[in-house]
């Protein structure tokens, strides 16, 4: 696979003819509503074998290589060139195919009534490149019940596919994440038992393989409290064959007050079977225009998980979505960032005749527009911020990758996904 950044003046044909393939396969592999408008900035991917990369200044077969993970030697035999050769601004160098890693893929479904059909079929669409199918959520009430989704036959759906499902199970209490509810599960002991009782049966029920825990905001005096917790939600799961795993919030130490303090990344890494980190959000709602999950924020959370969890243990988290920012900034009349999908942002970017300009210290595209006066800022994912995601996977041997959520237009990531990796199932 090939990413393209488009350029002032190019049509999809002009960039058809460059890599050999007609513009009906790039339109028809990134999704273009109409293949004849493109923004300057947008980021195709090129479904082709290998890759190509044109020659910049100072740049040797031996450096090349290295970008690529390959060698000199293979470079030069597959372009017809001794390894000595001296290469010329613009020279084009064909790149193999990257050798490709294993990994897993835990994608979060949050299914309602109103769009159950789409979302049924979105599944569907996608669940051949998922290891896990993550129903969200079963909301943990204060008796020890559960207030369950509709997931129609999503289960089935992946089951069929060789795709295992885990529930997801929440703290949510009136569209919020309660403190004071998981205060409750982590301290009565008779309704954490019947917690426990209903999650396996529920899972017995609707075949449900890992049981996920996404508790948030537990307050730093309740950290110990929920490990604890933890601990006693192995024993009754794996006692029935189930897996247990949490979703840990994007904490760079372990800092033991604040919002995170009530996370405990080591224990955690220890007592269950895996965890997906939440590294997004750094561009958030109410925020200041910003990406989502800026490369450098994440690696740092990246790194401090691996020094407290074995990596094989680490899904990456990745958000499918973007905002579009209104001035002023942060929002002070209560309208919050509008959340879209990254198919979404381009459009709008076309639509707009904005150009899509990328920071390359957070990764990520951004683009600005004017509706009546008003500025607003976009920030979103694309193919190369999400390569950079898949490049740290890698760099750090991570389990593999977390997706909130389904249901939000980006082709180019799933070209990407199985262009990098092979998809474990289990």
């Amino acid at each position: 696979m090939q990413i393209h950044v488009v350029q002032q003046g190019q049509s999809l044909y002009g960039i058809g003819q460059v890599y050999g393939i007609p513009y009906e396969e790039i339109a028809k592999a990134n999704e273009l509503t109409d293949p004849s408008r493109l923004a300057v900035g947008q980021a195709l991917v090129i479904p082709i074998t290998g890759s190509y990369h044109w020659v910049q200044s100072g740049q040797t077969l031996y450096t090349i290589s290295h970008l690529y993970g390959t060698t000199v030697e293979e470079l030069a035999r597959i372009n017809g060139i001794s390894p000595n050769s001296v290469l010329y601004v613009g020279q084009r160098l064909y790149i193999p195919q990257r050798r490709k890693t294993i990994a897993e893929v835990f994608l979060y479904v949050e299914p309602r009534e109103a769009t159950l059909t789409s979302t049924v079929a979105e599944v569907r669409r996608r669940v051949r490149d998922l290891t896990y199918l993550a129903m969200f959520s079963y909301e943990a009430q204060r008796d020890g019940s559960l207030k369950a989704p509709p997931i129609d036959n999503m289960p089935e759906i992946a089951a069929q596919a060789g795709v295992l499902n885990a529930m997801v199970v929440t703290n949510l209490e009136e569209f919020k994440f309660s403190p004071e509810l998981a205060h409750v599960l982590l301290t009565d002991q008779q309704v954490q038992n019947r917690l426990f009782e209903n999650i396996v049966q529920t899972a017995k029920r609707l075949g449900f393989s890992d049981i996920h825990f996404d508790f948030e905001f537990i307050r730093p005096s309740d950290r110990e409290l929920y490990n604890q917790f933890m601990r006693n939600a192995r024993a009754r799961f794996h006692a029935v064959g189930l897996t247990l795993s949490v979703a840990l919030p994007p904490k760079m130490t372990d800092a033991r007050s604040g919002m995170y303090g009530g996370i405990d990344f080591k224990s955690l890494g220890e007592i269950v079977d895996f965890v997906t980190l939440m590294t997004y959000e750094w561009g958030y709602s109410y925020s200041d225009p910003q990406a989502v999950s800026p490369i450098n924020q994440v690696r740092r959370v990246v790194e401090f998980a691996v020094s407290q969890i074995p990596s094989g243990k680490i899904f990456l988290g990745q958000n499918l979505y973007g905002y579009d920012w209104t001035y002023p900034y942060p929002p002070k009349t209560g309208v919050a960032a509008k959340a879209l999908s990254p198919q979404q942002a381009v459009n709008l970017a076309i639509s707009r005749n904005a150009e899509i300009q990328y920071d390359t210290t957070a990764q990520a595209p951004f683009f600005l527009y004017w509706v009546d006066g008003v500025r607003h800022d976009v920030w979103f994912e694309d193919a190369r911020s999400i390569q950079a995601k898949f490049n740290l996977i890698k760099e750090f041997n991570l389990r593999g990758i977390m997706y909130w959520k389904l249901g939000l237009a980006f082709p180019q990531n799933w070209l990407l996904l199985t262009d990098n990796f092979i998809i474990r199932k289990r």
